[in-house]
């Protein structure tokens, strides 16, 4: 399954929307992780409870979305989005959300044909003489 936040697939073209896929989870804080991250907060840093806690939530919306997108029968999920919000004290909702498509290989532009250039001579007939011929509005003037 190709995933991706852009609107396009390199080297692919979508040949079928199937429509929108989602997943999401709601994850409460530990009380143990949040001694641990009041500690810190007075001294300052990372607060690694909480950076995983965020990653194991975005890597189970994904999950979820991607199972959405195998049921539909997608090849990719393209335009993908997060999302967070709190949804209670202490409790907040990772959002995970983009479109199923189906994708087809990217047609080969056909090369434009060169045209044909002729040498010059070959462009203007000669006269006799190896000259050009003379137009008659290049003819000398009476005056």
């Amino acid at each position: 399954m190709i995933i991706v936040n852009t609107e396009e697939v390199p080297n692919r073209q979508i040949s079928d929307v199937l429509g929108l896929v989602q997943g999401n989870t709601i994850r409460a804080k530990h009380a143990g992780r949040d001694i641990m991250a009041s500690l810190k907060n007075l001294v300052g840093g990372e607060l690694r409870g909480y950076t995983e806690l965020l990653t194991e939530s975005r890597r189970q919306a994904m999950d979820r979305m991607i199972a959405q997108a195998q049921q539909l029968g997608a090849d990719a999920v393209v335009n993908v989005r997060f999302t967070t919000s709190a949804v209670a004290s202490g409790a907040a909702e990772m959002y995970a959300y983009g479109t199923a498509v189906k994708l087809a290989p990217k047609p080969q532009p056909i090369p434009a044909p060169q045209p044909q250039i002729q040498p010059l001579a070959q462009q203007v007939p000669m006269m006799d003489n190896n000259q050009p011929p003379v137009a008659q509005n290049d003819a000398p003037s009476a005056y």
